[in-house]
């Protein structure tokens, strides 16, 4: 055989040895991290920001709808990753009020898909067998009646789960959220059912969306942006962030455990 046929068949035969190869590291560092990270103290309570599916699709030359499928897809694989570590409570952006006011299209587009995925919850097997409370967050007279029935027959059906919590935040605002809560507690005071010398932090938290949450311990956004863009405003008071330069669909396991180790090394001292 020439030298010019060896050439010819050392990439065909290199490749593959070299992709399982690049394999194998990855897999095996992916489980001494999920050894390392199982032996931390594992937050409580994380918040998702699912930030970049419109860019990811854009860039792989795809219309914006398939970045929130692909977003979708990943989100119940992270959900996984976190029932296996025993994350009790999840809270995911979905969709913020900001959103609204994008393309009508689009905007029916994401409806769609956040109704399906309410009515995946119903049958998903992973749900009922971790005993997930699921509710959504928001100012839910913003969505379609056929997604606020969706999310209600989702609710009812997991309302008498307490093993795990997840929370959607979707026509979603911080700032929307303790406007809502004042309102609320204006006419309590208005009604005579809650004195003013009554208002503080605590009572204040029962008037959220979140009321009866734990505050989230972790909260991690992707696509490389470093801010909350509204989410969880008054609850992350405390929290720890982790920012990823990666988009939401590219996310692996490896950036996610990565992110919980730098949350087990870090001292928290809630200001003291």
């Amino acid at each position: 055989m020439s030298q010019t046929s060896v050439k010819k068949l050392k990439p065909r035969f290199i490749a593959p040895i070299q992709n399982w190869l690049e394999g194998w590291v990855y897999r095996y560092y992916e489980r001494r991290l999920n050894n390392s990270v199982k032996g931390g103290k594992m937050p409580r309570h994380i918040g998702l920001i699912l930030d970049g599916n419109r860019r990811w699709a854009r860039e792989a030359g795809l219309e914006p709808i398939h970045g929130h499928e692909f977003g979708f897809e990943k989100l119940k694989e992270v959900l996984k990753w976190c029932w296996e570590l025993g994350i009790d409570a999840v809270t995911i952006y979905a969709l913020s009020t900001e959103n609204l006011e994008r393309p009508k299209e689009e905007v029916r587009q994401l409806f769609d898909l956040a109704e399906k995925g309410f009515r995946e919850i119903l049958e998903n097997e992973e749900i009922h067998k971790n005993q997930v409370r699921v509710r959504a967050l928001g100012r839910l007279d913003l969505l379609s009646e056929s997604l606020n029935a969706t999310i209600r027959e989702a609710s009812e059906r997991t309302k008498g789960y307490s093993k795990k919590k997840l929370n959607v935040a979707i026509a979603y605002g911080g700032r929307a959220e303790i406007i809502d809560a004042t309102r609320t507690i204006a006419r309590a005071v208005a009604s005579g059912r809650l004195k003013l010398e009554e208002i503080d932090e605590k009572s204040f938290s029962k008037f959220l969306y979140t009321e009866g949450d734990e505050d989230p311990d972790l909260i991690i956004r992707t696509s490389g942006e470093e801010r909350l863009s509204g989410f969880l405003l008054w609850q992350s008071a405390y929290s720890e962030f982790y920012f990823m330069d990666i988009y939401w669909p590219e996310l692996r396991k490896i950036d996610f455990l990565r992110a919980i180790r730098t949350f087990q090394q870090r001292q928290r001292r809630f200001g003291r």
